[in-house]
């Protein structure tokens, strides 16, 4: 019997996962560059009404924007992702599909689901704040510019991240006008130290934008309850009860008058 329970369960919440994805497209713009994907998922995710799933990096600095939405929508957006990931010089390849096959979803990671990086009751202290991204070829030369953008500017390293072939790229946060300057600095110290690959700033990112990038652990908090404060400055006195009489054991005077009549 509680083989057969889970199996309903398991066959219901496949089914509702067909019933919500139905008539949805499939959306993915690859790119060279980390920088370069998170640039032009921004720019997919505010030209069109989709969902961003996440990213796909398979190595040599390949990486894959995922979108999925209406059919329209996800036409729309991976049009000006293409466009955004040519200015770049970075474009690799496109794809839409509408209405992918259910086996697709089952095996590929392009269903409609957001990478959640904070579990419930956290946040992060760097959120709705500008994104700044420096993307060097060898280690040192992005520790180099992560020294370098802190030391210009009044921005926090949110995280670094490695897409292959020697590729890593330092996130940092803060005001845009902190972002741009110190994202300046790093270009000239990683071009010092090493290669610079690519870089990028995101004045405003959206909040799914923000869910698929990676955040340092110690950005993290937890969300605390308010505390309000009491202050009690008289001592509360003890009432005391008092118990009233029952109003039908107690006597009744009766008054009669007497009338004359003349």
């Amino acid at each position: 019997m509680e083989i057969y329970n889970k199996s309903s369960i398991s066959t219901n919440q496949t089914s509702h996962r067909r019933d919500h994805l139905k008539d949805t497209a499939l959306g993915l713009v690859s790119t060279l560059s980390f920088p370069a994907i998170v640039g032009t998922a921004d720019m997919m995710l505010k030209s069109a009404g989709v969902h961003l799933v996440g990213y796909e990096k398979i190595g040599s600095g390949h990486c894959t924007a995922i979108v999925r939405g209406g059919i329209a929508d996800v036409r729309l957006a991976v049009e000006s992702g293409v466009q955004t990931a040519e200015q770049f010089g970075q474009l690799v390849s496109s794809l839409v599909i509408p209405r992918p096959f259910p086996n697709l979803d089952v095996v590929l990671p392009i269903t409609n689901r957001l990478n959640q990086f904070m579990e419930e009751g956290k946040y992060s202290r760097l959120s709705n704040q500008a994104i700044g991204l420096v993307e060097t070829r060898g280690f040192p030369a992005m520790v180099g510019a992560c020294d370098a953008m802190l030391k210009a500017a009044d921005v926090q390293l949110a995280s670094y991240e490695k897409i292959g072939a020697g590729l890593c790229t330092a996130i940092i946060r803060g005001s845009v006008a902190n972002v741009a300057v110190a994202v300046e600095a790093g270009m000239y110290e990683a071009e010092r130290i090493g290669e610079l690959n690519a870089v990028m700033v995101i004045p405003r990112p959206l909040d799914e934008l923000e869910q698929t990038l990676p955040i340092a652990s110690c950005w993290i908090e937890e969300r605390q309850p308010l505390r309000l404060p009491v202050n009690i400055k008289e001592q509360v006195a003890e009432v005391e009860v008092l118990q009233l009489p029952d109003l039908a054991t107690l006597p009744v005077k009766i008054t009669e008058e007497v009338w004359n009549d003349e």
